[in-house]
């Protein structure tokens, strides 16, 4: 009986620990399994960049910024939106601030709107490629260098889209 007790013990404490280690881990294993598969509105990522074919298509893109409850930070973008043609590369700031008196860095996810304008949106550079450190008080612009993909203007799923909306969501790494 002891033994059973025992092994019962065990197995609730490991069950807990796996959930535990599970909870931390959740944003990045969510981030990289959307960047890899393309889901829920993943943007792609251009590792070497090649002069996009351009397109004629124009598209109005908005931008949305958010923070996580326990990240003292101000993130805003620029400008909330600017109108794009397909194959011109773009680039715009977001602007982020750490409230707090200790440095913090902290680490962002990424997705567009509607989701199916996820494959047509490429990535040159951004932010959101690396963790940023804030120190307290301090203000940094952040850069996102993105194109629309000229295929875009051949894909008649796209035809109802002339809106989309790329979304950042800041999480705290850790305190320094």
């Amino acid at each position: 009986m002891h033994n059973s007790n025992t092994k019962l013990a065990l197995s609730i404490v490991l069950l807990f620990s796996s959930m535990l280690i599970l909870t931390f881990a959740s944003v990045p294993i969510y981030n990289l399994f959307c960047k890899a598969m393309g889901f829920g509105g993943t943007t792609k990522r251009e590792e070497s960049f090649l002069k996009p074919q351009k397109g004629t298509r124009k598209i109005i893109i908005e931008f949305d910024a958010n923070i996580e409850p326990d990240l003292p930070w101000k993130f805003v973008p620029k400008h909330r939106r600017t109108e794009v043609t397909t194959g011109e590369n773009s680039l715009i700031f977001y602007e982020s601030e750490n409230l707090a008196k200790n440095d913090i860095i902290g680490t962002s996810v990424y997705n567009v709107t509607p989701d199916k304008a996820g494959k047509y949106f490429v990535k040159v550079h951004c932010f959101c490629f690396e963790e940023q450190l804030l120190k307290a008080g301090q203000k940094m612009l952040m850069p996102v260098s993105f194109y629309l993909h000229s295929d875009l203007d051949k894909d008649p799923e796209m035809d109802d889209v002339d809106r989309i909306t790329l979304s950042y969501s800041f999480f705290k790494v850790r305190d320094l």
